[in-house]
């Protein structure tokens, strides 16, 4: 799910659905860098971002007037707990409707340190989930 923004109206740190050739809905990505130019003699401001992508952390470039209308992907960040882990993926109980979800996305740098029964927040973006942190 998304919702309709301009280009304009970003900034660093925004979440935007970049196109990506085998995806029809595009990325969700990180805005890390944005850039705009003056309206010039022939032409209206054009905006230059520079998206990391949520999931796979590619850098995706995007060029476009400010005007243009571009897809804000709608983030559900949640707290969960770990109930059971294997090579698979991990398995999280929802603390407020006490539904489990098995994720197999998980951050680089918490791999390591991800035990059973930790408490976690995880995100829900587009139908994918992915662990983001350890709470506490």
């Amino acid at each position: 799910m998304s919702k309709p923004s301009d280009l304009g109206s970003l900034k660093i740190g925004s979440y935007i659905l970049l196109p990506v050739s085998d995806q029809p809905t595009g990325e969700p990505c990180r805005i890390v860098e944005y850039d705009t130019s003056k309206p010039g003699k022939h032409g209206a401001a054009k905006a230059r971002i520079v998206g990391v992508g949520v999931f796979d952390g590619q850098k995706r470039p995007h060029v476009g007037p400010v005007s243009m209308q571009v897809h804000i992907p709608l983030i559900d960040k949640r707290t969960g707990q770990i109930i059971s882990m294997t090579d698979a993926g991990i398995q999280v109980m929802d603390s407020e409707t006490f539904e489990t979800v098995d994720v197999t996305l998980v951050e680089d740098e918490l791999k390591d340190k991800i035990q059973q029964g930790q408490d976690i927040e995880y995100w829900n973006v587009m139908g994918r989930v992915k662990i983001m942190r350890i709470k506490g």
